[in-house]
């Protein structure tokens, strides 16, 4: 019997390759939330380095525990984790209310720590909620996500400093549109194992062409060191606040609830739904993943769902290409030189492969919708509100500021608002009484026959 695609090991050279596509798509994501926080706290350009470097090797790590997997830990789907940005707002709170700049780093380790065992004991009891998935609810949620994740290709598109004077300009949209243009026709007019590498391919032609235009960098491959490890509390040993532990915990259940619904996603993309025992088992490596981070400086970690793209548009479905790219990650963290390489690839770039990348989550999502039963006027709701309360981050970035910090870290996350909403939704209108059938009520989009004739 052959295997399923998922369990599929595929030739090294393509493993290897479709392993650095997921490396390249995620790379950024991974390392903007220790730029940020390394920033805020004033660290050095070394320590800087060594806290970026940690990162990508705990997110190695975790993918490793996610793909791989041992005993009931890890989905074992290809699944790639990484730092979540959720943490990124909590975690420079706690470096403006820390006196000390010093102390920061280990508070923030500690409040992880605690939230990433506390959640890994919670798996079982939130993997639960699954059966307050169905296809009205998944479909609604994997658009989100798609939708939600756009707008980071588009300001990846208009450059690397958003502060800077040439933020937007010609030059920067010109190579995101020549990336995207490059990976559109390789997926064109290529095929096999061409065509589904067609966005590693775009990356590379994207940043040889970015030269002339003075926007490629190199300085990062002359400055780095070749061999580094993450010294197990480097920045000191983890300090417990209580603050700091609510305010992480706050964040983890939002992670655990978009690893749930990507974990959804990702098994309707691959054609091997995610069941409870394969949502608890994912949920237990993204906290333990996360408990463990800290031990070598790094933050929580969470699934990327901008690497569920690159699995619906390739359909390279192997867990072991994904485990081979967790590999590149380990190295990266090792080899401080490595992982310059990947620095080297210009934003405008990954902003023209991120919109293939992105869009194809949202197209997924809509294929998931089309088996939701549209044509029932409850789903059509369900799937309008929630949409609509999903992107209110994205079209009205300030529409909950009156809330308290700890409240804004779920509400201006989309993806968790809006899959909450399509959960209550669902319950109150396909569950909780029988409600109204769908012959009885008239389609929003289409005229009351009634009205119709009497007209």
């Amino acid at each position: 019997m052959a295997a399923h695609p998922v369990d599929e090991k595929l030739p090294a050279l393509k493993m290897a390759t479709s392993g650095l596509q997921h490396v390249a798509a995620m790379y950024a994501g991974v390392v903007a939330p220790p730029l940020i926080v390394g920033a805020a706290i004033g660290l050095s350009a070394t320590d800087l380095t060594f806290l970026t470097g940690a990162c990508l090797f705990t997110a190695g790590l975790a993918t490793f525990l996610q793909t791989l997997g041992f005993w009931k830990i890890g989905a074992r789907l290809p699944f790639v984790n990484g730092v979540t940005f959720a943490g990124v707002a909590p975690m420079t709170a706690i470096v403006a209310s820390t006196e000390d700049k010093s102390d920061a780093l280990p508070v923030i380790f500690g409040a992880v720590i605690v939230a990433g065992l506390l959640g890994f004991l919670a798996a079982p009891v939130f993997c639960k909620a699954v059966r307050f998935f169905p296809p009205v609810v998944t479909g609604s949620v994997i658009t989100l996500i798609g939708v939600s994740l756009l707008p980071v290709a588009f300001g990846w598109a208009q450059g690397p400093d958003p502060r800077a004077d040439d933020y937007g300009s010609t030059t920067y949209l010109t190579l995101a549109g020549i990336t995207l243009l490059i990976v559109l026709l390789l997926r064109r007019f290529t095929r096999g194992f061409v065509k589904q590498i067609a966005v590693l391919l775009g990356l590379i032609v994207g940043t040889l062409v970015a030269i002339p235009f003075g926007v490629t960098d190199f300085s990062p491959v002359a400055h780095a060191d070749v061999v580094g490890f993450p010294t197990p509390f480097h920045f000191g040993a983890p300090q417990f606040q209580l603050a700091a532990i609510l305010s992480l915990c706050v964040v983890m259940v939002v992670s655990m609830t978009e690893s749930t619904a990507d974990m959804l996603a990702l098994g309707e993309i691959v054609e091997r739904p995610a069941d409870e025992r394969t949502i608890a088992a994912g949920l237990r490596a993204d906290t333990l993943g996360s408990a463990i981070s800290p031990l070598f400086n790094g933050f929580m970690c969470s699934a990327f769902a901008q690497n569920i793209g690159l699995v619906a548009m390739t359909r390279i479905r192997s867990r072991y290409v994904v485990a081979t790219g967790g590999g590149f990650l380990v190295l990266m963290g090792l080899c401080p030189m490595a992982a310059s390489l990947i620095a080297v690839v210009p934003r405008p770039v990954l902003g023209g492969a991120g919109v293939v990348l992105f869009g194809s989550v949202a197209a997924s999502g809509i294929q998931t919708l089309v088996r939701a039963g549209l044509d029932r006027d409850n789903n059509v709701l369900i799937v309008a509100v929630s949409l609509a309360v999903g992107i209110i981050p994205i079209t009205a970035p300030e529409f909950y500021h009156a809330f308290p910090e700890t409240a804004k870290i779920v509400l201006d996350s989309g993806i968790s608002t809006g899959c909450l909403t399509a959960v209550v939704l669902n319950l109150l209108f396909n569950h909780l009484g029988k409600g109204r059938e769908a012959h009885d009520v008239t389609h929003p989009m289409e005229a009351g026959q009634e009205i119709a004739a009497a007209r």
